[in-house]
């Protein structure tokens, strides 16, 4: 006796192989960052800005467009080389909070990154929940945001933190 599920145990083992590809492929291609950006009309001048984002040459645009189809949500951007590279680069951006709260942080919560990625995607919820308090519209929760962002990819010392205005 043959099963009608078999194309539905296709499907899973489809999805879960992608699903490993989508975390690979972040692994390496991706990032999980937050600047903070100068901004006057902001209750401290500083507008905290998050963003998950997947990087590709021009030639492998292609797979941007399926992580963009499979979370369902964001936008893809190109920057235009301007140095001696003979493509361009397309970057996959989620910046909406919402996208990023119910879709983003859900799927690496549960599907694990196994880089050193992980560390930073776990700093970039921890931001996201202090955004969901609102911390980051007072100016010491935007500082306690900052020494967080201090530790996160590259590392460099934003701004709101040298700046001698704010550290008094």
């Amino acid at each position: 006796m043959t099963s009608n599920n078999a194309s539905s145990a296709d499907n899973q083992q489809e999805r879960s192989e992608f699903i490993g590809w989508v975390i690979g492929y972040v692994d390496g291609e991706g990032c999980f960052s937050v600047s903070l950006i100068k901004n006057k009309t902001t209750k401290t001048g500083w507008q905290v800005f998050p963003e998950f984002v997947v990087t590709q040459g021009e030639k492998s645009v292609n797979t941007l467009e399926e992580i963009k189809s499979f979370f369902g949500c964001g936008n893809i951007f190109i920057n235009r080389r301007k140095d001696n590279h003979k493509e361009n680069i397309y970057r996959y951006c989620v910046r909406s909070r919402k996208d990023l709260i119910e879709k983003i942080i859900p799927f690496f919560s549960t599907h694990k990154l196994r880089s050193a990625k992980k560390d930073d995607f776990n700093k970039f919820v921890s931001i996201i929940k202090l955004m969901e308090k609102n911390c980051h519209q007072s100016l010491s929760g935007t500082k306690t945001i900052a020494r967080t962002i201090a530790t996160m990819n590259r590392r460099k010392k934003p701004k709101i933190l040298e700046s001698s205005e704010t550290t008094r």
